[in-house]
């Protein structure tokens, strides 16, 4: 029975990192890792990018402004985040008072998946072109966000936190430094694991106060339902016991040590190594070639092994909680033996929320969106807004080409409502 264990266990991480190694685009580089990505250091470790990177080659070279911020958490990590403060020449006026609008990304990428697309289709250029001030969130641990006041991302304390702290110290971080800059409420947009975060915040009353309407893009609020390969890991939940015994708190899909550990396992039964995007998110429907081959140079980014194992969490419970360590740790670390709940019928019902979600999304599956949705079955008329899209996908929500058309355009106008 343990063999049989210790097999599902490394089948589990083997699905959602060893499902790159076949992919077609991936190509033959010498640069490549063993999965097709980039490496990114000695070991697979990612190195922290050059504070003007993420401008320099993905705005500014598209003919915007663009402007880099460092800010410091409470508890020491070092976020950049990027602002595009105005639109092109003739795009969206020069309105000294531009709303600003903050973007956060999900887990496995940083803020560059925003910017993958051509200009026209990306969404911080469209929301810049149509008069708002945007901002683009990393989360500790990716590239532009990977320094620390004293810990160094080779130490496993470095990778000690969940999606908790995402709630309790970077976001709020964030938003801090965008208020203060502009001395306005923010619109906010979040995809996949930046709903997570935005869900939970708002349910304790964090940054109700600066927030000025938010729109989620599919939403991962219950993971239930998940079919993609990454839920399979967390539903499992066996990424705990692998941490444990081979050390790993950095979970990081292009690292050597990891992807050679689990390279042999891409032929067990079940396990579909040819097309990563598809096993991940689901069915994409409106991807195009050299957004694929832009988002294999650039992703996926590490997250900590902890966040995987809250996620699980999440999936067993089917409840939003904090963390749990256990009923011992539980009770000294919150008090109870039970992690406390996030109450997401607590969020503020007068405010403005704009939900969109896919029929073809297996992380947002549309079972646990209709959950979501339950839980706000009581938020004020006209305060709720919700779009079903049948033919999208997850990566369709941020790099599909027909997204501005279909989703972008309407985050413009809901923003605009909002005024």
């Amino acid at each position: 029975m343990e063999i049989q264990r210790l097999l599902m266990i490394l089948g589990s991480v083997a699905l959602i990192i060893s499902v790159f190694d076949s992919h077609p685009t991936f190509g033959s580089s010498n640069m490549r890792g063993p999965f097709g990505f980039v490496n990114g250091g000695d070991n697979g470790l990612t190195n922290a990018a050059a504070p003007s990177e993420m401008c320099a080659t993905c705005v500014t070279i598209r003919g915007y402004k663009c402007q880099e911020y460092e800010v410091t958490t409470d508890d020491g990590y070092i976020l950049g985040v990027q602002r595009i403060p105005e639109g092109r020449v003739g795009g969206g006026g020069q309105n000294r008072h531009r709303q600003p609008v903050l973007l956060q990304h999900g887990v496995l990428v940083d803020g560059v998946t925003w910017l993958m697309n051509s200009a026209e289709q990306s969404l911080p250029m469209i929301l810049a072109d149509s008069g708002f001030d945007v901002w683009i969130a990393n989360t500790r641990g990716t590239r532009y966000s990977l320094r620390h006041l004293n810990l160094d991302p080779k130490d496993p304390d470095y990778w000690n936190w969940s999606w908790d702290d995402l709630v309790v110290h970077d976001l709020p971080t964030v938003v801090n430094l965008v208020y203060k800059q502009t001395g306005q409420k923010i619109h906010f947009v979040g995809h996949s694991l930046g709903t997570l975060i935005a869900l939970a915040s708002l349910s304790e009353g964090r940054q109700t106060d600066k927030i000025k309407s938010a729109a989620l893009l599919s939403p991962i609020a219950y993971l239930s339902h998940m079919t993609t390969a990454l839920g399979v890991i967390t539903a499992r939940s066996f990424i705990g016991e692998i941490s444990t015994m081979f050390g790993l708190a950095e979970f990081n899909p292009s690292s050597e040590p990891v992807s050679n550990f689990v390279k042999a396992l891409c032929t067990q039964p079940g396990i579909n190594c040819f097309d990563f995007l598809t096993a991940v998110t689901g069915k994409n429907c409106c991807l195009n070639a050299s957004t694929i081959d832009f988002f294999l140079k650039n992703e996926p980014q590490p997250t900590s092994t902890k966040n995987f194992v809250h996620l699980g969490q999440t999936v067993r419970d089917g409840m939003i909680r904090k963390f749990d360590y256990g009923t011992n740790k539980n009770l000294a670390h919150y008090g109870e033996a039970k992690p406390p709940e996030y109450n997401l019928g607590n969020i503020p019902r007068d405010l403005p929320l704009f939900i969109s979600y896919g029929g073809q999304d297996a992380l947002s599956d549309s079972k646990d969106v209709e959950t979501l949705l339950d839980h706000l079955k009581f938020h004020d008329v006209g305060k709720l807004h919700v779009q079903y899209v049948k033919e999208f996908a997850h990566a369709d929500f941020i790099i599909g080409t027909t997204a501005k058309d279909i989703v972008f355009n309407k985050i413009v106008t809901f923003f605009k409502n909002q005024q």
